[in-house]
């Protein structure tokens, strides 16, 4: 294919209605048609990166390979698509801004003044493009973040129009996600709502080709009609989008909708190949018929907000369905537990995970979860300060350093188990100033992890400051905690286990963001299997 084609797919009506489950289910049945595709994420924010956002107010941060802090979109890209992204693929508001201004201070604008339209348009249109113009994309599908309405998207609304005109008409299509609320006193869906949001939608330059109306009841056949009219689409261009079982199943329903043959039909596309969902639905008989059940605790300090947690969640979904294992996660706030009442909160845990986070809060809660499971023998994994939470408390309890800490929690610690990394300790700026990003790990032939991967040499991704200080590695290893995993260039610590214990890993670095529905991530699968194990025997 000479050019790539491109979908563009905004919201209205109300967030989080699943713009970008749509559009990986979408680049989903056209990959499984034999086509390219790529997704990216335009959001309206100033921040330059989620990377310094509180998880609460934006779920987790998602990190690419090339150390891109994004959107957890991008998550869902990967998990469908089982293609990395990268930096390319999650813009926001200020990355654009930054761009406009730093050209600005450097004189590329010759001394104009420089606007919204056509400076700040351009630098979009230009991200938009980007992405099709290396040649390994047939398609390029554009998430437009927030809400049709919302001032801070219409920037991106108006570069689209703007594209819109500048495209081959055949080359560009407009997916608009939207609402059909049912009215329980009425009795029946309302069309009020979609109407308004493409109205707005138009009124800004953007006529949608096709309409995707998430709904809670089936679309009768006499409202699809009324919405084309209303809205200026074709009837077989308004796409039903039920509330689903599973994510999972969202690509399986788009297909009867027959979204993928809407959009090629706008695109002039042909199909290279017939469809091929065969390994998806094998995944999905196996997600809906587990033979197993086990029930995991997932000990952290966002659990009030599941979505701070999403890639852990989603591998615990691939890890059970790879298992025939229904997971049932229990989220327990750290900051409750103590010595006292560890075990009410992990009494009938079959494992528990410690999770990542940043700062000092819920970190001793963390620390008794950890002793409890070492002592109790239930399977463990720790993630990141998980990890480095195992190590604190194996070096308090275990070889006797009564004040033993991360130095993230406590400065003048005389036992800096967990350090920064020497050249962080003069940085101010927080934005994208971690160990981000892909990076090599050698496990030892024998240890836990080796099993799980099945090879010696593997590259995770990662977002910490701080480290394993290997000045107390031997005494460490000498006591039952072995450095199974370490960094083949700087000999920083990349996983620790415990000798004596059934199932207890903790991974510097962050397995979740590289767990698909084709390729569950082996230390999820293998920590399940553990708790299955667990589970089985304490039931004897």
């Amino acid at each position: 294919m000479a050019s790539a084609k491109y979908i563009f797919v905004s919201g209205g009506v109300t967030s989080s209605l699943g713009k970008g489950i749509i559009s990986a289910s979408l680049a989903k049945l056209l990959q499984a048609r034999g086509f390219s595709v790529t997704i990216q994420k335009f959001d309206p924010y100033i921040n330059i990166d989620p990377g310094t956002l509180n998880p609460y107010e934006h779920g987790e941060c998602y990190v690419t390979d090339d150390g891109a802090e994004t959107d957890l979109d991008l998550g869902h890209y990967e998990r469908f698509l089982n293609v990395p992204t990268s930096q390319a693929n999650n813009v926001t508001t200020g990355r654009i801004y930054h761009n406009v201004i730093t050209q600005e201070r450097q004189g590329a604008y010759l001394g104009k003044t420089v606007q919204v339209i056509p400076h700040i348009t351009d630098e979009i249109k230009r991200r938009m493009l980007l992405l099709g113009q290396n040649g390994e994309y047939d398609v390029v599908i554009t998430e437009i973040g927030g809400s049709v309405g919302d001032i801070e998207s219409l920037p991106f609304i108006e570069a689209v129009r703007q594209l819109r005109w500048e495209l081959n008409p055949s080359d560009s299509v407009v997916i608009h996600l939207t609402l059909l609320p049912y009215l329980k006193a009425a009795g029946e869906l309302k069309t009020k709502p979609t109407q308004h949001s493409v109205k707005a939608l138009s009124e800004a330059g953007v006529q949608p080709d096709i309409l995707v109306c998430r709904s809670e009841y089936p679309i009768p056949a006499e409202m699809r009609k009324k919405i084309a009219l209303f809205c200026n689409v074709a009837p077989n261009a308004v796409i039903e989008s039920l509330d689903a079982e599973t994510i999972y199943d969202v690509p399986l329903l788009m297909k009867k909708e027959k979204l993928d043959e809407r959009v090629m039909k706008k695109l002039k596309l042909t199909s290279k190949q017939e469809v091929n969902l065969d390994s998806w639905k094998e995944f999905l008989g196996r997600l809906k018929n587990p033979t197993e059940e086990v029930k995991i605790a997932l000990v952290g300090k966002y659990v009030e907000l599941p979505d701070a947690y999403k890639s852990i969640i989603e591998s615990f979904i691939h890890a059970g369905a790879y298992n025939e294992c229904k997971v049932h996660l229990k989220f327990i706030q750290s900051e409750f537990i103590t010595a006292e009442n560890v075990h009410m909160h992990l009494e009938g845990m079959d494992g528990v995970l410690v999770a990542p986070g940043f700062g000092e809060r819920g970190f001793e809660g963390k620390l008794e979860a950890i002793r409890y499971v070492r002592e109790s023998k239930i399977p463990f994994f720790g993630i990141c300060l998980g990890m480095q939470t195992a190590v604190v408390e194996f070096a308090r309890n275990v070889l006797g350093l009564q004040d033993a800490a991360s130095t993230e929690m406590n400065p003048t610690t005389p036992h800096p188990v967990i350090d920064m990394m020497e050249e962080q300790k003069n940085i101010t700026q927080k934005g994208g100033t971690m160990r981000l990003g892909a990076y090599a790990c050698d496990l030892k032939r024998g240890s836990k992890a080796f099993q799980a991967y099945g090879k010696g040499h593997i590259m995770e991704r990662h977002r910490h400051r701080y480290e394993f200080n290997n000045q107390y590695l031997k005494a460490f290893e000498e006591a039952g905690m072995v450095a199974s995993g370490t960094n083949p260039d700087t000999g920083l610590v990349e996983v620790i286990e415990l000798q004596n214990h059934p199932w207890f890993v903790g991974a510097q670095y962050h397995p979740e963001l590289k767990s698909t529905v084709l390729n569950p991530h082996p230390l999820f699968v293998r920590f399940v299997k553990a708790a299955i194990s667990y589970s089985k025997n304490r039931n004897k």
